[in-house]
């Protein structure tokens, strides 16, 4: 009879997923007692939390995606959107996350880097049993202490 299982990894299998969003991966238990399957929106979701948990991230997310995703929490029963600035690709043993950062101003950004990284990969790791190729992390732009996005107050003239 013929072995079942093979002892080489396919490499087809450990690529990661098209970003689809929709694409589950597909966790093979060690006893073959059935499979666990996780959406890449829980990655999602799991690498979002972890990267907002460090000390000097003001916000995930582009200009565009911040500006809707305020109009979002805004709307009655809408909920908040924690995947805004966070994409995922899900293999089936392997996850690939992409960070889109707005850090507040004065904090070290390639530490803060490091600890986003580190922070991202511990929690989706320890979460999912995912082995976390990557984490690329672009920061986008820095908080100033001064800016408000919730009130426009004019300028004060200098003169009268």
């Amino acid at each position: 009879m013929a072995p079942t299982g093979s002892t080489t990894p396919d490499k087809a299998s450990t690529a990661p997923a098209p970003r689809s969003g929709a694409t589950p991966a597909r966790l093979a238990d060690e006893q073959s007692q059935g499979k666990t399957t996780i959406a890449s929106n829980v990655v999602q979701k799991i690498a979002g939390m972890a990267a907002r948990e460090v000390s000097g991230v003001y916000a995930m997310g582009g200009g565009v995606s911040r500006a809707f995703g305020a109009i979002r929490e805004r709307i009655p029963g809408a909920g908040t959107v924690s995947t805004s600035g966070v994409s995922v690709e899900v293999g089936e043993k392997q996850a690939a996350v992409d960070l889109d950062v707005v850090v507040e101003y004065g904090a070290g950004i390639v530490e803060l880097a490091r600890a986003v990284r580190r922070n991202v990969i511990t929690a989706v790791e320890r979460m999912t049993g995912l082995e976390v190729i990557e984490v690329n992390i672009a920061v986008n732009d820095i908080h100033l202490p001064d800016e408000s996005e919730d009130t426009e107050t004019p300028p004060t003239s200098r003169v009268e």
